[in-house]
C-alpha cells in the first residue's frame, strides 16, 4: 500500500477498517474536549467501558450474597479464574490447559523459575539480552543468589554489537551454542521493551533445547500484540501482564503458560491451596496434590474485582480475534513509520537540529505496535511539549521516545494527528 500524509487518506483507512468500531469501546483521555492521541499501550492500555460494569456486578454480588458469592454470583468466584483460560489460550498460542491467570508478571516470574531453573554445578547458568526489562534482572540475579552463584558469571546478556540497538539472531543463537554445556535457562523478553524488537522465540527455544537448557519467557510487551504460538514452538514456560496491550488496568492479574509436557511431573514448585487437585481442595488435606493442569502453579483463590476488568478486556479481544488484530496492527504500525520518516525528511529539508531515528526493525514480522524513536537533538523538553499538546507517549533515557498505536482502540487519524501535531512542535508542516 501507498501511503500517504494527509487527514483524508487516513479517514479513508478508518472507514475501510473493520475493527474501527472497538474504538468506541474504550475511554479516552480527553485535552481540551478532544480525545489524546493515546500511544502508550505499551506501558498501560485504555479501560474498557464494560470494566466499571462488571466490577461494579462483583461488589452487588459481595453486598448481596457476602461468602456465599463463591457459589451464587452472578459469575461465582470459585471457578472465575478457570473463564480465562480460553481466551488467553488464543491470545498466546497455547492449549486451554496450559495457561492460567494469577499473580502478578514478576511473582509468576519467580514461582516459575523455581521449577524450571534448576542449576547444578555444572550447568548454572542463564542467558538473557542486554538491557531486559529492570524487574527481570532483578528476579534473574537473585534467583541465581538463592542458590549460591555470582551473577557477574552466572548470568550471560546477549548485547548488540556497537553502533547498533538491535540483537542479530546469529548472535544470540551463537551465545546459546557457546555456553551451552553450562546453560540451565534461556530467558528472554518476548519483545525488547526499549527497542520494541520481537525476537525469534520459536529458534530461541529449539537452540536452548539443543544445547540442554530450558526456554522461557517474559511476554509483558507481546501478549495481545504480536501473533504467539507457544505451543507448536515447545516453549517451556512464559508470563505476562495484562495491563499493557491487554487492557486490564494498573497492577492488574497477570498470566502464565507451562507447555503441557511439564503437567503433572514431580516439578519442584511453591505450592498453595487454589493449585490443589479440584475434587478435595476443600477437604482441606495436610498432603498437597497439584492440579494436571498450568492451574497447578496457582497459589490463592482469584482476586475476583480485578480480574473483572481483565474479563471486560478479553472478552473485546474475543469479539475482535487475534488474527485481524495483528493484520491491523501490520498497517497501521506501517502507516505511523511511514510519516515519521516523511517528518524526518522535513526536517532535513528545513535543516532543523532534531532528527528522528527508528530504531525498532522495519520488517513487519519483527516487531509489534511499538515503534521506538532516538530523538537526536531533542531532550525530554520535546517529550513534555508533546504531552502538553495532546500526544500521551512514552519516555525513556537518555532520549528514547516510545509510540505504539494499539489496533483495538488506534485509528489511522491517530497516526495523522501525531505526524501534524509533532511536525508543529518541531517547525515544519
Amino acid at each position: 500500500m501507498k501511503f500517504e500524509y494527509n487527514q483524508s487518506f487516513a479517514l479513508n483507512l478508518d472507514n475501510a477498517d473493520p475493527l474501527r468500531a472497538f474504538r468506541e469501546r474504550f475511554y479516552f483521555p480527553m485535552l481540551n474536549e478532544e480525545p489524546v492521541v493515546y500511544f502508550t499501550g505499551n506501558s498501560l492500555g485504555l479501560q474498557p467501558k464494560t470494566a466499571q460494569e462488571y466490577i461494579l456486578d462483583e461488589l452487588e454480588d459481595w453486598a448481596s450474597f457476602g461468602v456465599e458469592g463463591h457459589v451464587h454470583a452472578r459469575n461465582p468466584w470459585t471457578p472465575y479464574h478457570e473463564w480465562f483460560a480460553g481466551p488467553l489460550s488464543r491470545v498466546v498460542g497455547a492449549k486451554e490447559t496450559e495457561v492460567v491467570a494469577m499473580n502478578q508478571l514478576t511473582v509468576n516470574l519467580h514461582l516459575l523459575m523455581v521449577s524450571f531453573y534448576r542449576p547444578t554445578a555444572q550447568r548454572y547458568k542463564i542467558i538473557c539480552e542486554a538491557r531486559a526489562f529492570p524487574s527481570d534482572q532483578y528476579a534473574i540475579a537473585s534467583q541465581v543468589r538463592f542458590h549460591g552463584f555470582d551473577p557477574s558469571t552466572a548470568v550471560i546478556e546477549v548485547a548488540p554489537r556497537k553502533g547498533e540497538y538491535l540483537l542479530r539472531d546469529e548472535d544470540i543463537l551463537n551465545t546459546i551454542r557457546e555456553h551451552g554445556k553450562e546453560t540451565a535457562l534461556v530467558l528472554f523478553g518476548g519483545i525488547n521493551y526499549l527497542s520494541g524488537q520481537f525476537f525469534d522465540l520459536e529458534a530461541i527455544t529449539r537452540a536452548a533445547h539443543e544445547a540442554g537448557a530450558v526456554a522461557g519467557f517474559d511476554l509483558a510487551h507481546a501478549a495481545g500484540n504480536v501473533r504467539l504460538n507457544l505451543h507448536h514452538w515447545n516453549v517451556d514456560f512464559a508470563c505476562w501482564c495484562s495491563y499493557k496491550y491487554l487492557n486490564s488496568g494498573p497492577g492488574s492479574v497477570a498470566g502464565a503458560f507451562i507447555h503441557e509436557k511439564h503437567h503433572a511431573k514431580d516439578l519442584p514448585m511453591f505450592a498453595g491451596w487454589w493449585g490443589h487437585n479440584k475434587k478435595d481442595r476443600f477437604l482441606m488435606g495436610a498432603t498437597f496434590d497439584p492440579i494436571p493442569t498450568a492451574e497447578a502453579w496457582q497459589l490463592s483463590n482469584a482476586p475476583v474485582l480485578i480480574m473483572a476488568a481483565h474479563r471486560a478486556s478479553l472478552e473485546l479481544f474475543e469479539q475482535a480475534g487475534m488474527e485481524r488484530l495483528v493484520e491491523k496492527q501490520h498497517t497501521l504500525t506501517g502507516y505511523l513509520e511511514f510519516l515519521i520518516r516523511d517528518l524526518n525528511v522535513q526536517l532535513e529539508k528545513n535543516e532543523k537540529a532534531v532528527r528522528l531515528e527508528i530504531i525498532t526493525p522495519l520488517e513487519k514480522e519483527r516487531r509489534g505496535c511499538q515503534l521506538s524513536i532516538v530523538a537526536h537533538g531533542a531532550g525530554k523538553e520535546l517529550f513534555t511539549r508533546m504531552i502538553e499538546s495532546g500526544i500521551i507517549a512514552d519516555w525513556r533515557e537518555p532520549n528514547v521516545i516510545r509510540v505504539a498505536p494499539a489496533p483495538i482502540y488506534n485509528s489511522y487519524e491517530d497516526c495523522y494527528r501525531f505526524r501534524k501535531i509533532l511536525g508543529q512542535l518541531l517547525g515544519v508542516n
